[in-house]
């Protein structure tokens, strides 16, 4: 498996400029390939948390200087202009990832395409423009974007320093299925490919902390404990694939009497993440992923506009429309 260059470039103010938030992108992009240039536009001090995350990734900042209206779309302008001089200049960069829904990016990314770049972009379903959505190879709401490393890490200090704690299985089980989702054929994963992502997630990744000699004997320790992965070798190389039937078994069921709080319970992860508004496809295909038996005529609703209305009157949601009349979720 050959792995992509990317080039990254951030608009904060359409991310949220979170820790979190900024974490789950930087995630998304090293499970598909290697950040070799990273820049960030609109920066202020209000964004001051991102410092370390953004230092420790080596990102270039853009600060946001406005001055009159005729200077409000600079960082657009400037971030078009860098992706550009990457395109033209940096032949190790193959594959591009740029994180905002503007429509005003779409000639940017048709040129890169041209150049036989790949493009992915991020954005929050709130400001994504379906233009800028159709226009790219891939793109990922940004509320969907799951993030890994909060859980994964809990062995690490600030900095990301390693303690005495010892290192979570039940943890690192769940990046590796994030990492075999997006990566893995139907025959699985190499396992010298999935070290390689884990190394890029997290420079620190040491099989030891597990209690293990090698990453084989971590793969084996994880599939006969965690039981989501399976372990299987072919002509000498070692394949890692996900247990369907085991994550079968585990997903639970959404019933009468738990539905609520299991919207309430995902509404909440927005918000911890930042957002106000989103999608209400976005909130029904992660409800999906977390019960995958889901349907509303399980639970007594025709249309999940309905459900929608149920919470709303329940107090759990807010419903809005935008300026383009689409129905949106606002988180309260």
């Amino acid at each position: 498996m050959s792995t992509s260059r990317f080039a990254l470039f951030v608009d904060l103010e359409n991310c949220g400029a979170k820790v979190a938030t900024l974490n789950s992108i930087l995630e998304k992009v090293k499970i598909r390939g290697d950040i070799l240039l990273g820049k960030v536009y609109g920066y202020t001090d209000s964004y001051k948390d991102l410092k370390e995350l953004l230092l420790s990734n080596t990102f270039s900042v853009v600060p946001s200087i406005r001055y009159g209206i005729s200077q409000k779309n600079n960082a657009d302008i400037l971030l078009v202009v860098d992706a550009l001089e990457v395109a033209y200049t940096n032949p190790l960069i193959d594959s591009f990832c740029i994180v905002s829904g503007d429509s005003d990016y779409t000639p940017l990314v048709g040129r890169l395409k041209a150049m036989g770049k790949f493009v992915l972009g991020i954005s929050r379903s709130e400001v994504a423009s379906s233009i800028f959505i159709n226009a790219c190879n891939e793109f990922q709401f940004l509320e969907s974007v799951k993030s890994t490393s909060r859980s994964a890490r809990t062995r690490r200090g600030k900095g990301g320093v390693s303690t005495d704690e010892p290192a979570d299985l039940s943890a690192l089980s769940k990046v590796i299925e994030s990492i075999i989702t997006e990566q893995a054929d139907e025959d699985g994963m190499l396992a010298s490919e999935l070290k390689g992502v884990l190394l890029r997630l997290q420079p620190d990744f040491n099989e030891k902390a597990y209690g293990c000699a090698t990453f084989g004997k971590l793969l084996t320790k994880l599939a006969q404990e965690e039981k989501t992965i399976t372990v299987k070798s072919d002509n000498f190389n070692v394949y890692v694939s996900l247990n369907q039937d085991a994550l079968g078994r585990s997903a639970a069921q959404l019933n009468a009497g738990n539905w609520k709080q299991a919207f309430q319970e995902q509404l909440d992860h927005y918000k911890d993440d930042g957002f106000e508004r989103i999608n209400p496809s976005i909130l029904k295909a992660d409800i999906q992923a977390a019960y995958p038996d889901f349907q509303e005529k399980t639970i007594g609703f025709k249309r999940f506009s309905d459900l929608l209305k149920e919470l709303e009157k329940s107090g759990i949601l807010k419903l809005d429309v935008d300026e383009q009349k689409n129905l949106l979720v606002r988180i309260v």
